[in-house]
């Protein structure tokens, strides 16, 4: 089985993410942040994996925390749960959701690396959510998963549908690039 458990208890947040990639895309979050826990539903739902995330966080000073940490442990138990990393190592997705449409691609390869396009999603009012914090969890996942992540919102007008669609582009490219083959694909025949 592919899977893991990451814990992490600071002064700000105290989470628990499980994560099974070999499941069926049941989700139990509880995060605090309703919409947060919509898109990480959302992101399990297109991976196809097991997600069970539960964070106390210091949702009094603002999200930040919260979101960023529990990217940190989904990315570190993703890695976890690779095991071997007898994977695809590569996945593309873009996924529209109405007026909005948003791509992921990524390379599983150990290194870490980040670019995003938030095609004006951050100047965007989201009540209920920091629409700036996108960014910080797809930063936190990459890094510590070791992704090399390019993330695009194409265009879009309600910021509800550009975060969804990203979101579900995220798990749809990590569906199809963590589905298992039967060699390390890398030339050095390692990915680290």
């Amino acid at each position: 089985m592919r899977t893991a458990a990451e814990k992490r208890t600071s002064k700000e947040t105290d989470i628990l993410v499980e994560i099974n990639l070999d499941g069926s895309g049941i989700a139990e979050i509880d995060t605090g942040i309703g919409f947060f826990d919509h898109m990480l539903t959302a992101l399990a739902c297109h991976a196809n994996f097991d997600l069970k995330v539960k964070a106390v966080g210091d949702l009094h000073v603002d999200f930040h925390h919260t979101v960023e940490d529990t990217g940190i442990l989904i990315g570190k138990a993703l890695l976890s749960a690779l095991g071997d990393k007898k994977i695809v190592r590569y996945g593309t997705a873009a996924v529209p959701m109405d007026e909005a449409l948003a791509e992921t691609i990524l390379d599983i390869s150990g290194r870490a690396y980040l670019r995003f396009d938030d095609g004006g999603l951050s100047q965007k009012i989201m009540p209920g959510f920091d629409s700036a914090l996108p960014v910080e969890f797809l930063r936190a996942v990459a890094m510590n998963a070791g992704i090399t992540l390019h993330a695009s919102i194409r265009y879009g007008d309600n910021a509800h549908h550009m975060a969804e669609a990203l979101f579900k582009s995220l798990g749809r490219a990590l569906r199809i690039a963590v589905a298992p083959t039967e060699r390390v694909v890398s030339t050095k025949g390692i990915l680290d």
